[in-house]
């Protein structure tokens, strides 16, 4: 059956609705990557939108796969599947279109409470066949939007420098040297739980916190925290794993989905 498209200048400016299946690879770290089938929420030239369950972060680089309509591609016009480089551009937690603000409210402060499962929709930008080099010496690393390429409608990337800035602008925040008692847990290639230590912070602000736990969890990886003394759970981005000087090994965490409120702990 025929598809019809909208004219060309439209449809660079209109996200089209099709619930396309789309494989999305991920390289969390240099270790560890996982995969998983999802469906598009909508899609233009420039990118897409599609729900996760597992934890990503702005700035991170996707491998999708998908049966592209070939009117909407920008290479690989003849191939059955259109295989392109994404860069996660948004994301926020995922509810269903037909829930109430009531429910919705209600559904996110059980997630948050209980350590519940969570959805997560991410925006795209489409940026190429290929990754960047640094990508593939660190797929850890955070890029921002440059441009669109000339000739094409795909974007090019380039690294995000306030990321370095944002780690040094975060090392100077102010901390509060307090021990938390949290849940700490690692994600599998699934998106389920695969380990997880009940530990105590040795910092924390609103941005992020160091924690002490004998988890062995790589730079890039994400994890979820969760205090039910506070009633709160978030995922965080793995920044750095250390020893200390008393030889006690710490995760260095930035917090990616909401800030930990400190009112009433400071």
């Amino acid at each position: 059956m025929a598809m019809n498209f909208p004219d060309k200048s439209k449809r660079l400016r209109e996200r089209i609705k099709l619930a396309l299946p789309v494989r999305v690879r991920c390289r969390e770290s240099k270790g560890y990557e996982w995969v998983e089938l999802s469906r598009l929420l909508d899609v233009t030239p420039f990118g897409a939108r599609f729900t996760l369950a597992h934890a990503t972060e702005r700035g991170r680089l996707l491998h999708l796969t998908l049966p592209m309509p070939r009117q909407l591609r920008c290479f690989d016009h003849v191939e059955d599947q259109y295989l392109v480089w994404a860069l996660v551009r948004h994301i926020k937690q995922h509810f269903s279109a037909d829930i109430t603000d009531a429910a919705r409210r209600q559904q996110q402060q059980q997630q948050q409470q209980q350590g519940a499962a969570v959805r997560f929709e991410v925006g795209v930008a489409f940026t190429g066949k290929h990754p960047p080099a640094s990508y593939i010496a660190d797929p850890s690393t955070l890029y921002v939007v440059d441009a669109l390429a000339p000739g094409s409608n795909l974007w090019s990337v380039r690294e995000d420098d306030k990321a370095a800035d944002g780690a040094s602008a975060r090392s100077q925040e102010t901390r509060l040297g307090m021990a938390i008692n949290v849940l700490v847990e690692v994600f599998d290639e699934a998106g389920e739980i695969r380990s997880s230590e009940q530990t105590v912070t040795e910092n924390i602000s609103r941005h992020g916190a160091a924690v002490w736990t004998t988890l062995e969890v790589e730079r890039g990886r994400f994890v979820r925290l969760t205090s039910l003394e506070h009633g709160l759970s978030l995922i965080a981005a793995v920044r750095a794993q250390r020893k200390g000087p008393d030889g006690i090994p710490r995760l260095h965490l930035e917090f990616i989905d909401r800030e930990w409120p400190l009112e009433g702990i400071e």
